[in-house]
């Protein structure tokens, strides 16, 4: 009788929480941002506009060192900035952590695409642009006319970025 409880309560938690991540990760109406309002330090402390990479398509990603699938997206993130450096697409990390815990984990993968600064400010940036929830990672894809045209809380796969990203 026990098991049979447990087994019926785990399956309805696991339940909730796919509906969960399909009504967070579902399409909402899109939402033009202003990125000239958002400065944040890069690693040497320079302050950096978003709206420096205005005009293009940004694949912006609030990350953390602490956090597993933040790390384990980074290395297809440095592949498809490669791949579509010359095609008008920006990937850009923005850390919520201090800079010197990003700095050393710069200085040991070379991630190769802009890194800002953003400690708590981030999460509050991440939930004006629809993380309710404060999920890391979380990852927003604004089209050249600034509208958010994806939002991703948790693991964005090389496959789901191409599948937003190739006409």
């Amino acid at each position: 009788m026990k098991s049979t409880l447990l087994i019926t309560l785990v399956a309805i938690v696991a339940l909730a929480a796919g509906i969960g991540v399909q009504i967070i990760n579902k399409p909402k109406e899109i939402q033009t941002v202003s990125l000239a309002t958002i400065s944040l330090p890069n690693l040497k402390g320079e302050m950096q506009s978003l709206s420096k990479w205005q005009g293009k398509t940004l694949i912006i990603n609030f990350w953390a060192t602490w956090c597993p699938p933040c790390l384990k997206e980074i290395p297809d993130f440095m592949a498809l900035q490669d791949e579509f450096k010359d095609k008008n697409i920006q990937f850009i990390g923005i850390a919520l952590e201090d800079q010197q815990t990003i700095a050393t984990y710069q200085a040991e993968i070379n991630i190769n695409y802009p890194i800002l600064i953003a400690e708590f400010t981030g999460a509050q940036i991440a939930r004006s642009w629809g993380n309710a929830l404060n999920i890391v990672p979380f990852t927003v894809v604004i089209n050249p006319q600034g509208e958010i045209i994806h939002r991703q809380m948790g693991e964005f796969s090389r496959q789901q970025v191409l599948s937003i990203i190739q006409p």
